[in-house]
Formats: C-alpha cells, sequence, structure tokens
C-alpha cells in the first residue's frame, strides 16, 4: 500500500476515533444531565430530551436491533471498500471527509445498540417537532447531504471511473 493511501487511512482512523468519542460522551452526559427531564434551551424551539431508541431514525422499526446491526456492519464494510477505492488526490479529499463523517456516525450508534440495545437520543427541535437525534445522526445526515451535493455538483462521471473494473 502506498504511503499516500496509508496516511490517508490513519488520518481518517483518527478522526473516526475522536468523532465516535465526542458522540459517546454527548450521549453519556445526555443520560446523566437529563434524567432529571427536558432543558430547554431555546424556549419553545430546541432542547435536549433524553430518549431511548429501540429503533431507526424517526423510531421506525422499534426492536429491530439484530436487523439493524446486520445493516450497519454491511455499511461499514461498504464504506470501507468505497474509501480505499478512492483515489489519493486532493480532488476526493471532501469524498474522504464525508465516508469518515457517515462511518463514525453509523459507528457511533452500533456501539450503543451492542453495549446497551438502544440508541440514546437526547436532541430535540420542539418548535418543528422533529424526531428526537443525537450527534452520531448529525454525522450521518449531514454527510448523506454532502455526499449527495458532491456527486452532483462537484464530481462528473469520470471522477467515478475508479469504481469500474479494470480490465486486463
Amino acid at each position: 500500500m502506498k504511503s499516500e493511501k496509508k496516511k490517508q487511512i490513519f488520518c481518517a482512523i483518527g478522526c473516526m476515533i475522536l468523532l465516535i468519542a465526542l458522540d459517546l460522551l454527548t450521549k453519556s452526559q445526555a443520560r446523566q444531565a437529563l434524567a432529571g427531564g427536558p432543558v430547554e434551551l431555546i424556549p419553545g424551539v430546541f432542547e435536549l430530551r433524553y430518549l431511548e431508541n429501540h429503533g431507526a431514525a424517526f423510531g421506525i422499526m422499534q426492536n429491530k436491533r439484530i436487523f439493524f446491526i446486520l445493516i450497519t456492519l454491511v455499511f461499514l464494510a461498504l464504506a470501507v471498500f468505497y474509501f480505499l477505492k478512492l483515489p489519493t488526490d486532493r480532488r476526493y479529499r471532501p469524498m474522504r471527509i464525508i465516508t469518515t463523517f457517515v462511518a463514525a456516525g453509523a459507528i457511533g450508534n452500533f456501539i450503543d445498540r451492542m453495549m446497551l440495545s438502544y440508541v440514546r437520543d437526547f436532541l430535540y427541535f420542539k418548535l418543528i417537532d422533529f424526531p428526537i437525534f443525537n450527534v452520531a445522526d448529525i454525522y450521518v445526515t449531514c454527510g448523506a447531504i454532502a455526499f449527495f451535493i458532491f456527486t452532483v455538483f462537484y464530481y462528473k462521471d469520470a471522477d467515478f471511473e475508479f469504481m469500474k473494473k479494470k480490465k486486463g
């Protein structure tokens, strides 16, 4: 493996460790700090409210832990494959960053599911009654949006030729 690729892998792993640690720390703090009930930060708009989510986003598919574990493992395998296939060029740095954030979010929630059988959520936009979420969800959501934007508006079809099988 080339040294530039190794450097990018180690950088991604280091960043993921930091992102996952931040996610798990916020979840742990939320659990402790919100035991007495919600804390309104912006009245009528945003509050911290602890919730043990046994489902997926928006509370769908409650108590399907094994399914979520399997889907996460498949997704992480695909993310690693994609990251390793990405060229080392500077042009692909956004995709490496996006992949790192999305994988960190998936791992953060995966750790909750493995250790606790549920995901700890605590961020709540009361104004729009948006489902309660956590920092890992922010990584995944922002990463998915960024992936879409970069794929549609920044990269061209030719930029993804590296994903095709080489002949010969």
